[in-house]
């Protein structure tokens, strides 16, 4: 493990009050980005170790990245920490004026095949009941970001003032600030959802898709290509470089009537990544930031993207069921 570091930012981008739990998030990411990178050396990072509260298979990752945040964090501001790995909210500094929510390993189906994979994050002010920092409008995150494991291990974060990159150097251990006020951009050929479920989904998400399956011949009037990572962190870091759009649906299938993405920690920090990077985040409709979760693990449908591309999902929803399937051929929205 490489040493903790005073501060591995170096920039006043960073709020004095959330700088500790940050350096806190950022070593922790070093250790993992460099445990991740020896996968299949030291152990089977893949190895199955049960399942978490969600149903979730875990993997043996899963469980060493929740418990080196969780340790890395008592010794800082954070009072209560809630993560996927966890049934319950759990106390950490009982002085602490922070909650931090956690997925602390997005992707771990990944691990085995060398895919990108990551952490998702969420900050609050802490409220004396630990459910009650977390059950309340995703508007009041005060910082939310995510630390990608891949080819480069990046830090993306925003503290409600523009979105901005660090990069991990190597060499150094340090992450370096390398893009201010990130921007999705708003033009893009890409989507990205698991075509398999077609035949679950909603007609307005049907329809969305079938317009840009026709490509150049159909409604839209252009051709486009379909990514799937399953990665949330990838899907993320690949819109936020070049735009595009996700998609995660609720669908028909027991279980999945809100979806499968969790609010908490992982849609309400990603939507809060985008929407200070100029674009979109909703559940299909409606925009996540504003919602407000009624249980810590609860799921939500999730669309996120592209800004005009995310209103253009909503705007199907909300044509009457027999029109859906018309939409790019009434002239509204193209591209």
């Amino acid at each position: 493990m490489m040493p903790a570091r005073d501060d591995p930012f170096g920039t006043d981008l960073v709020p004095e009050r959330l700088r500790d739990v940050m350096t806190a998030l950022a070593d922790v990411g070093a250790q993992l980005a460099r445990l991740i990178a020896r996968g299949g050396i030291d152990t089977d990072l893949a190895g199955s170790v049960g399942t978490n509260s969600g149903g979730d298979g875990q993997k043996a990752l899963d469980v060493i990245a929740d418990e080196a945040f969780m340790t890395a964090l008592r010794h800082t501001q954070v009072r209560h920490y809630a993560s996927e790995e966890q049934d319950d909210v759990i106390a950490l500094n009982p002085q602490g004026t922070l909650a931090l929510a956690i997925d602390p390993l997005d992707g771990s189906s990944n691990i085995d095949v060398n895919v990108s994979i990551g952490t998702i994050f969420s900050i609050f002010d802490a409220a004396a009941d630990g459910k009650a920092s977390f059950l309340r409008p995703t508007s009041e995150q005060i910082a939310g970001g995510y630390i990608i494991y891949g080819p480069q291990c990046c830090l993306v974060v925003t503290f409600g003032a523009g979105t901005h990159m660090w990069v991990l150097d190597p060499d150094t251990g340090a992450f370096v600030l390398v893009r201010q006020n990130m921007h999705v951009p708003e033009e893009s050929t890409e989507f990205s959802i698991n075509a398999s479920n077609y035949r679950h989904w909603p007609r307005p998400i049907r329809a969305y898709i079938d317009d840009c399956v026709s490509g150049a011949e159909g409604p839209r009037g252009r051709n486009f290509n379909m990514r799937w990572v399953a990665s949330l962190v990838a899907e993320t870091h690949r819109i936020l470089t070049r735009g595009g759009i996700f998609l995660y649906p609720s669908d028909d299938r027991k279980g999945y009537e809100r979806g499968r993405l969790r609010m908490v920690y992982e849609c309400a920090p990603i939507a809060f990544v985008m929407v200070q990077a100029g674009g979109g985040a909703t559940d299909g409709c409606d925009a996540i930031l504003g919602q407000q979760p009624d249980r810590l693990h609860a799921r939500t449908p999730f669309v996120f993207g592209s800004l005009p591309k995310v209103a253009r999902v909503a705007a199907y929803h909300d044509l009457p069921p027999e029109e859906s399937a018309l939409f790019g051929k009434r002239g509204l929205f193209r591209s």
